[in-house]
């Protein structure tokens, strides 16, 4: 990457972009260092061409990296170069002539566009993992046309940032021990797969399905509190058996799975498919499970009698106030202890104190 005349030489592949050249190269982990040295001192938003460096962030990519070693994926890192380059082509012909070598004068001046969290997450990784220095990051380069311009940059490429929704973030996260107990109870438990939004954390008036994947995961997580040490696999398996038997005990989902009346009237007008009645159950399952290991199923058969419509006066003061759903975790504590009563379970002091 460096030759004897002082210079860098960078593989690279030339682009053109609203009429100006770019070149995208692998720069070598530990060389990004070298290249885009820290700016000492602090330089006022205005004389600079990006945010000022969170340090609160670093530390949660750099361990992303080391804790996946053999599976992280960073995107490209997008800079400037301020001197005066020579792309030398490797070919005369069309497609040879976007392949080449970029030379870069040593004292040359990178300016990071977007990726500076990434770049310091990987030198503190470097750190702790010498050997990632020899794997590459993606460099898309542009030709620095002054101050204005860098600012420019910076604020097309964050102009339209679109962040993830949460349940999609759920769906394909394969590493996450709360996203694969959701995933695997979302996709056994046949009412939860049929009626189950996977893609946002909201359901629009109109949405066809009565549950959220978060709400899914987290009712599930509370479910298994008490084992975490088990295998996933029976983990997940105990949840499908659990959340399986309580649908039986709730005809109202099995009304909207078979189509017999909307999705929408059921959200309106009762309260199971919220989430504190989700966490509520997930709840109630882990104490059956704790107290009735081998006959827990035996104990479900009241939830079939419960009122869950919202004009039931036993929510009022509980979980609804003044006509409107209270979301908090005491709602949730208060809908756990009233179904725990319903199931002659024993409540906690802290249930107790609630019920007063």
């Amino acid at each position: 990457m460096l030759n004897t005349a002082f210079e860098y030489v960078l593989p690279v592949i030339r682009g053109i972009q609203a009429g100006r050249e770019y070149y995208v190269s692998m720069c070598p982990l530990r060389l990004l260092p070298k290249l885009f040295p820290l700016e000492q001192g602090e330089t006022p938003p205005e004389n600079r061409a990006r945010r000022s460096l969170n340090r609160t962030r670093v530390p949660q990519i750099t361990q992303y990296i080391l804790d996946n070693p053999k599976s992280y994926t960073i995107p490209a890192i997008t800079a400037s170069i301020d001197a005066d380059i020579t792309f030398e082509p490797l070919g005369t012909e069309a497609e040879g002539r976007k392949v080449g070598r970029l030379r870069v004068p040593m004292d040359a001046r990178f300016t990071i566009n977007d990726g500076q969290h990434r770049r310091v997450a990987f030198e503190s990784a470097l750190k702790e993992n010498p050997d990632l220095g020899y794997e590459t990051i993606p460099l898309i380069l542009f030709l620095d046309v002054g101050l204005k311009r860098s600012q420019q940059i910076f604020s097309d490429l964050n102009r339209y940032p679109v962040r993830s929704d949460p349940a999609l973030n759920l769906l394909y996260d394969h590493r996450d021990r709360t996203a694969a107990l959701g995933r695997g109870v979302y996709q056994q438990v046949e009412v939860f797969r049929t009626l189950t939004e996977t893609e946002r954390s909201h359901l629009s008036t109109r949405s066809g399905k009565l549950f959220i994947l978060p709400h899914i995961c987290q009712a599930t997580l509370t479910l298994l509190a008490d084992r975490e040490g088990e295998p996933l696999e029976a983990q997940i398996q105990q949840a499908v058996d659990y959340w399986n038997a309580v649908s039986r005990q709730i005809p109202d989902w099995q009304l909207v799975l078979d189509r017999k009346v909307s999705a929408f009237e059921i959200r309106r007008d009762y309260l199971h498919t919220q989430a504190i009645v989700l966490i509520g159950l997930g709840a109630v399952g882990a104490t059956l499970l704790r107290t009735y290991p081998d006959t827990w199923r035996d104990h479900l058969d009241p939830l079939r009698q419960v009122d869950w419509s919202r004009s039931n006066l036993e929510w009022e003061g509980r979980v609804i106030f003044k006509g409107q759903l209270s979301p908090g975790s005491n709602s949730v504590m208060r809908m756990t202890a009233y179904l725990k009563q319903r199931l002659n379970l024993p409540l906690t002091e802290e249930e107790k104190h609630l019920e007063q």
